[in-house]
């Protein structure tokens, strides 16, 4: 039987690691939206799609093919059936992406596919509106956040790791300032779906999170059974 989990909350939330970790105890895919978006930049960039052009996105895109497996406990990205792991991360990529995924038809078209992945195998999806607008019937769907300070502190500890010159409290201030273009954009802005349960990772490590988010599957599913 196919089960769905959908994991929505703010930048810095843990939300990729901790829906990587869940998906991993439950044998589930976990699926990189991101990394679907990034597939489709990369063909937009293939098929040498303007992207001063919106309208000429949203038509080339129609006819790519994105889906996402497991190839010896590795996720693979696969772009009309060739995977593409290795083209996603360059600077030209990224700079498609950014452009594309605000064009409307690109994420309606990407949307159509992230449901088709769910409606095929179980998965963890992770997001801003996974549990609002693209998997409104999961199974399970988890707000997962944690106070602003305490996401600063989880990136300024990152950025320490790497050598790299940061202020924390310039951390937090850019957080905030993402959170409230995320709540506030548009189309699908970030919020807690009502049937979502909230967990608030601020004094949780991230196994703990994971236990609980685990507990509330199992509780969830055991209902449904």
């Amino acid at each position: 039987m196919v089960h769905n989990i959908a994991i929505d909350g703010p930048a810095g939330a843990g939300k990729s690691t901790v829906a990587q970790k869940v998906a991993k105890e439950l044998s589930f895919v976990y699926v990189d939206t991101g990394a679907m978006y990034r597939a489709m930049a990369l063909y937009l960039l293939r098929k040498g799609v303007n992207r001063e052009k919106p309208d000429e996105i949203g038509e080339a895109c129609q006819n790519a093919e994105i889906s996402i497996e497991y190839q010896n406990g590795e996720q693979i990205v696969l772009l009309d059936g060739e995977n593409v792991n290795a083209h996603l991360r360059t600077e030209e990529v990224s700079a498609m992406a950014s452009v594309s995924s605000a064009v409307p038809r690109v994420r309606e078209k990407l949307l159509d596919l992230q449901r088709k992945l769910a409606r095929t195998m179980s998965v963890v999806m992770d997001g801003r509106d996974i549990g609002t607008t693209i998997l409104p019937d999961a199974d399970v769907k988890i707000y997962l956040t944690a106070s602003s300070l305490t996401r600063a502190r989880r990136r300024y500890l990152e950025y320490q790791e790497k050598g790299e010159a940061c202020d924390l409290a310039e951390i937090q201030k850019t957080i905030e300032e993402r959170d409230q273009r995320d709540m506030t954009r548009e189309i699908s802005p970030l919020c807690q779906a009502e049937d979502a349960v909230l967990v608030d990772s601020s004094e949780l490590t991230i196994d703990e999170t994971v236990e609980k988010i685990l507990s509330v599957y199992h509780s969830k599913v055991s209902e449904k059974e």
